[in-house]
């Protein structure tokens, strides 16, 4: 669960980010198995939402938005989540659709590159969550969108789980079952959104901004040098190969790697590499502003 709290000036296109943050509750936890949000996932999200409570009260936000994606879109239980989020923030979560998540996702993405001759159009957005991928054509504006539930928690736990724990390092079956499924819903990805026309490839959230660091081999996450840091797609492979031999242990030695990602991140770069070979995308050009900016021009 992230946090932006941000002055926006529609007027003069300017975003003063006062506060970003982000905490890992694993929301998604056994939704794909379940159906349902689990009691313990919740909590963690509410421990969340009542640090959040406090920032955006210290920091004196007029206006508060929480949108929700693709965890609680699928969950039999999420009047429960609605419930806990209202009591403590104060505002209902808007449950959105993957298409309206894919708006935000390009808006936020791409408004501060348009002034940028090296990148040309149109761009393709893509932003590769717990649960779901959101990919985005466009150029001044949305052209093509669609939401798939390929994820990279979503991914480990339908493929890479063994009597509930994570296969460590995965096998080649394993690795094969997954690749497939990704290819099946970059199959249904294709019957919408041209992922070939694009030009540039921009690329969003943890598992991207994480291959980012390691392909820099930063000393500490850095969103300063990860923000349009640009990555190949050979670097992607590479990386994404030593992920899916590397143990637990190796993982998390890497030190710019969030705990909450290390057993996630092989499945993400996957998912980012599958995408790449797809579109026949070059490179990646990793962006850490996406679904919360693209969420904040929406208030103003």
């Amino acid at each position: 669960m992230r946090l932006l709290v941000a002055d926006v000036n529609p007027a003069t296109g300017e975003l003063l980010e006062l506060d970003r943050r982000m905490t890992i509750v694993r929301l998604g936890q056994d939704v794909d198995r379940t159906g349902r949000l689990a009691p313990e996932a919740l909590e963690r999200t509410f421990t969340a939402c009542r640090e959040y409570a406090e920032v955006i009260r210290g920091l004196g936000a007029g206006k508060v938005r929480f949108v929700a994606t693709s965890a609680s879109r699928d969950a039999s239980n999420r009047d429960e989540f609605v419930r806990g989020v209202l009591d403590i923030l104060g505002v209902e979560p808007e449950v959105i659709s993957g298409d309206r998540e894919a708006e935000f996702s390009f808006t936020g993405a791409t408004k501060e590159l348009t002034e940028r001759a090296d990148l040309a159009r149109p761009y393709l957005v893509v932003d590769i969550g717990g649960g779901s991928t959101e990919f985005v054509v466009g150029d001044d504006r949305v052209r093509a969108a669609r939401s798939v539930d390929v994820g990279c928690v979503r991914m480990t736990e339908r493929h890479l789980l063994r009597d509930g724990a994570v296969t460590d390092p995965p096998t080649a079956e394993q690795i094969a079952a997954m690749r497939a499924d990704i290819e099946a819903a970059l199959d249904l990805v294709e019957e919408s959104v041209p992922l070939g026309e694009a030009r540039t490839l921009v690329g969003l959230a943890g598992s991207v901004t994480t291959v980012s660091a390691i392909a820099q081999d930063l000393p500490a996450y850095d969103p300063a040098a990860i923000h349009h840091s640009r990555v190949s797609r050979d670097k992607v492979r590479e990386i994404t190969e030593w992920l899916l031999r590397s143990t637990h242990a190796e993982r998390a030695a890497v030190p710019s790697m969030h705990p909450g990602r290390v057993d996630v991140i092989a499945a993400g770069a996957l998912v980012l590499l599958s995408i790449m070979e797809r579109s026949g995308a070059e490179e990646v050009v990793v962006s850490e502003h996406d679904i919360l900016d693209g969420i904040a021009w929406s208030v103003a």
